[in-house]
């Protein structure tokens, strides 16, 4: 329902936002001309329209539209795949949607072999005229046991017997599933389906595992028949199986084939027993030629018209299948796009974009379960609240080394066991967070570890690298001094420095910050350099005749003119962070976005690494919205000079 509700709402969202945004055109007076940066402002019917069209292919494309509106489609198209599949086997032996039966198709191609070896052993230089008048007799002999299949006056009259039985098996078929209460339930075996559709859950079905807190893998399309089509094709499908089996357990060996190839294994066994090692050529060749006989013989080669009434009987069944399925074949046609329910063995599975692309509900669902303490993921929320003392805050904050250079000796035990704290041991205490204060509500989860380790990164680099950069951009020395190290490092790829980084500095948070600090370190100086290296010399030049000294035009002009180049590096930086952060996360790490990313991706959980994919995306549009707003508020007169 909630699905069919939201796509009902984007429909006439992006119908409305169109008409409303045409209508404003006609009655919009704009008077700014073509290129002003004022023309592109406002337009929040077309960021809905937009929004609106990515949603509205994400649900379609998914195939969350049809398991909104036809929950049950899923499972009557793998009713239909099993059918199809059983149907497949027997319509490949003929010329239903093969150009030609399969026995005419294998009958070319060993008849091709046996001309090939015949015509190598005949143009051997390596044999003699003994050897290959042997060998060819065995290719001749090997090509008469075609005609011995072929020939439908040898065809034996069980054979002809069961081929009818098959066909009378398939008529039977389809004189029944043209009939409403096929396949004739009982009321205790509809009584107990019904009980195993209720347990099997639906097309999709989220579970989370009691006690474990763990989420379960989704279902993809549940097995059992749930609704009467369903079931009808669920029962021809069995029954097809059966005919299947039998047709392929069938072999046309009568008694003159048999004798046969019988004999012609025998005369190449003993000719080959009488070889030498040396004439190892005419022993391969009879090899080759035994292979032939044994594809001929486990082949199923039938009488051009043998299976011409099991042919038609195949075809009956087939339309009136198709014509069974009614609306379905509409369903599956417009909306299942790029794919469709596929049936191996007793399972189906979604073949298409439906497969990689998790549907919208389900992506919803998996979600909010990861964002539940008790349940998230790897025992770890997406985002949630816990309450943390105080003292942790102030042990993380205050160095160590404090209480080391008090004067002093720390405190030691005395000989009942017993240790009494000195203000050297308090003082420790304080600085290490060893105490009981208060408890204030502090964010954790996976998102907040990726997004402090963002922030901290990014807020070291913007510290070291913008006043350096500066320098840089106004001193030679400092400009040729770090201008080598700078650009030997910013080249190299941050997945390079990744695993030295890791190593040295272990695989908690210091490496990983460390990682994204040299990332956006270099991107914070070459932004600041440029800024302050393009300032215009016409107002240095007016502030120093004003009398301003170096630290009022460092503050007052260069700065200033260097904001917005500062503002676009930590933009641009905000975007390689994130990245570099993903992949850090891959290598090594325990929390955070690229974590689950990684051991979804080895579980295949789609789901996860599509929610994993839009929380980076929306994270990376928090920063820059932010960013935009920053910009807009520091540098008003950017684009109006």
């Amino acid at each position: 329902m909630l699905t069919q509700s939201i796509t009902i709402l984007i429909l006439v969202s992006i119908v409305g936002c169109i008409l409303y945004g045409r209508r404003l055109i006609k009655t919009e007076k704009v008077d700014a001309v073509f290129g002003n940066p004022e023309r592109a402002k406002g337009g929040t019917h077309w960021i809905i329209v937009g929004s609106s069209a990515i949603l509205l292919v994400w649900l379609y494309y998914s195939w969350d539209i049809a398991k909104g509106f036809y929950p049950k489609s899923a499972n009557e198209l793998c009713q239909v795949a099993k059918v199809n599949e059983s149907l497949l086997g027997l319509k490949y032996q003929f010329p239903i949607e093969e150009r030609e039966f399969k026995s005419t198709s294998i009958i070319k191609i060993e008849n091709k072999n046996l001309s090939k070896i015949s015509n190598e052993i005949q143009g051997s230089q390596q044999l003699n005229s003994q050897q290959k008048t042997i060998l060819v007799g065995f290719v001749n002999k090997t090509s008469q046991l075609i005609p011995l299949l072929t020939n439908e006056n040898l065809m034996e009259m069980e054979t002809k017997i069961k081929i009818k039985e098959m066909t009378d098996e398939l008529r039977l078929l389809s004189s029944n599933f043209k009939k409403k209460d096929y396949p004739f339930e009982t009321p205790d075996e509809k009584s107990a389906r019904q009980i195993a559709v209720s347990e099997q859950g639906d097309w999709g079905i989220i579970k989370v595992q009691a006690g474990t807190g763990s989420i379960e893998n989704t279902i993809e399309v549940p097995l059992i028949a749930a609704t009467d089509r369903g079931l009808k094709f669920q029962a021809a499908a069995e029954e097809l199986t059966i005919i299947n089996d039998k047709f392929f357990k069938l072999r046309n060996h009568n008694p003159q084939f048999k004798n046969s190839i019988k004999q012609l294994k025998e005369d190449i066994k003993a000719y080959r027993k009488d070889l030498s090692d040396a004439e190892e050529i005419a022993s391969n060749y009879a090899k080759d030629i035994v292979k032939i006989a044994r594809r001929i013989e486990f082949a199923s080669i039938y009488p051009p018209s043998a299976l011409n009434e099991m042919q038609n009987a195949i075809v009956e069944f087939d339309n009136l299948q198709k014509s069974e399925q009614g609306g379905l074949r509409f369903v599956d046609i417009f909306l299942f796009p790029a794919g469709t329910i596929v049936s191996s063995g007793t399972s189906c599975s979604e073949q298409g974009s439906g497969r990689w692309l998790p549907k919208p509900s389900d992506t919803l669902n998996k979600f909010i379960l990861m964002s539940k303490p008790s349940v998230g993921y790897k025992n770890i929320p997406l985002l949630w609240i816990d309450m943390m003392d105080v003292s942790k805050i102030v042990g993380f904050i205050l160095p160590d080394w404090i209480a080391d250079i008090l004067p002093g000796e720390y405190p030691v035990h005395s000989s009942d066991g017993v240790v009494k704290q000195n203000f050297k041991g308090k003082v420790l205490k304080v600085v290490t967070g060893d105490f009981k204060l208060f408890k204030i509500p502090v964010p954790y989860g996976h998102i907040w570890d990726s997004f402090l380790r963002v922030f901290l990164g990014l807020v070291f680099g913007i510290l070291i690298g913008v006043p350096l950069g500066l320098f840089m951009g106004l001193n030679r020395f400092a400009k040729g001094f770090f201008d080598p190290l700078i650009e030997l490092y910013r080249p190299v790829p941050p997945l390079a420095w990744a695993p030295l980084i890791i190593s040295v500095l272990g695989i908690d948070n210091t490496g990983k910050v460390f990682l994204l600090f040299m990332v956006s370190l270099s991107i914070m100086i070459i932004s600041a350099r440029a800024g302050a290296s393009g300032t215009q010399l016409s107002k240095i030049h007016a502030a120093h005749s004003l009398g301003a000294s170096k630290k009022q035009i460092l503050r007052y002009v260069i700065f200033p003119n260097s904001l917005p180049e500062i503002l676009t590096g930590i933009r641009v930086a905000v975007g390689m962070c994130w990245g570099t952060l993903v992949a850090a996360e891959f290598l090594a790490g325990t929390t955070g976005i690229g974590f689950v990313e990684n051991v979804a991706k080895k579980y295949f959980q789609y789901e996860v690494i599509w929610i994993t994919i839009f929380i980076m995306g929306m994270l990376g549009l928090l920063f820059d919205v932010t960013l935009r707003k920053i910009i807009d508020k520091t540098i008003p007169w950017r684009g109006k000079g």
